[in-house]
């Protein structure tokens, strides 16, 4: 079966639901709306040369795609991405390998030395990766809470002294405490490539406006009146919700204010209907983890991070 790769037609609904559907099939634990996937590529800066690549058979059905781009908000200069997906039913007709190869030729043209992939801690995945010169360095895992059925912690009666929690959507007027925020606990994230959140109308135009970010359900713990720890919540609309980032600023950390903020979330998040939660964690981020398992998380999927040196191309 021939297989040939486009790009993803921008403003076409069509195309983005197709990739949406493949993305869903290939990694479940995700939040991915069509919405989201058409926004994913208009709100993309400049500098981040960013492309949605799509694999489709001759009778126009799609298979495949993949998101490229250049990691822009690395201080080290010719980092990449590559994140390529197949549809599990429509396997082994070449699609990942084309896919790929188009990634990585538009990374080149682009100045890129180094290209970074997630990929899921299977044999065939594992292998496939390999075979194309990409070599292991850490991991991460997917994990999934029954949320109609878990026991969540209940919230104390009385929060402790000048602590009070706020959704994100009260901040709609004046964000910035929460770029901050994200910009400080990103910063102390473990991860190949280090980033470096500098630009506030980047935030605003891909965090802050995206589809998926659920500002009621984004949950905000203040101390005297000062942003302190926060969960950002995604959801589909239906029935998925996902922690996108939790995290505590340096000086309120020991406080259990991260435990706060959650807990609050998905409470709220199951009275909004909402009955599965996910959320992800690397796997040497012992004291994440170890929340997310007080809360009732199982881990249901890990994918190992794959790097690979472009200057041989």
């Amino acid at each position: 079966m021939t297989v040939s790769i486009r790009d993803l037609r921008p403003g076409d609904p069509s195309d983005a639901g197709s990739v949406a559907r493949v993305r869903r099939a290939a990694l479940p634990f995700m939040i991915i709306t069509a919405e989201s996937v058409a926004f994913e590529l208009s709100c993309a800066h400049p500098a981040k040369h960013h492309r949605i690549l799509v694999a489709e058979t001759a009778d126009g059905r799609v298979i495949g795609a993949a998101q490229v781009g250049i990691a822009y908000e690395s201080p080290e200069p010719g980092q990449s991405y590559v994140n390529a997906y197949v549809d599990p039913a429509h396997r082994g007709l070449g699609a990942g390998a084309l896919l790929l190869r188009a990634a990585e030729e538009h990374l080149v043209a682009r100045g890129a030395v180094d290209v970074y992939a997630w990929v899921l801690d299977e044999p065939a995945p594992r292998t496939f990766a390999e075979r194309r010169g990409y070599l292991p360095s850490r991991s991460a895992h997917f994990l999934r809470l029954d949320l109609a059925a878990a026991t969540l912690p209940e919230l104390p009666r009385d929060l402790p002294a000048g602590v009070e929690l706020r959704p994100g959507s009260a901040f709609a007027a004046d964000p910035r405490p929460l770029f901050e925020a994200d910009a400080e606990t990103t910063s102390d994230e473990p991860g190949d490539v280090p980033a470096e959140l500098d630009d506030y109308e980047d935030w605003l135009a891909h965090t802050w406006n995206s589809p998926t970010l659920d500002k009621e359900l984004t949950t905000v713990a203040l101390v005297d009146g000062v942003v302190a720890s926060f969960t950002a919540a995604q959801t589909d609309g239906a029935t998925r919700y996902a922690s996108a980032m939790t995290g505590t600023l340096r000086a309120f950390r020991g406080r259990g204010l991260a435990k706060l903020a959650k807990t609050a979330s998905l409470h709220r998040a199951r009275a909004a209907g909402y009955t599965e939660a996910f959320t992800g964690n690397d796997a040497g981020n012992d004291p994440m983890l170890a929340i997310n398992e007080w809360f009732g998380y199982e881990i249901c999927a890990t994918e190992m991070r794959y790097t690979k040196k472009l200057e041989t191309l």
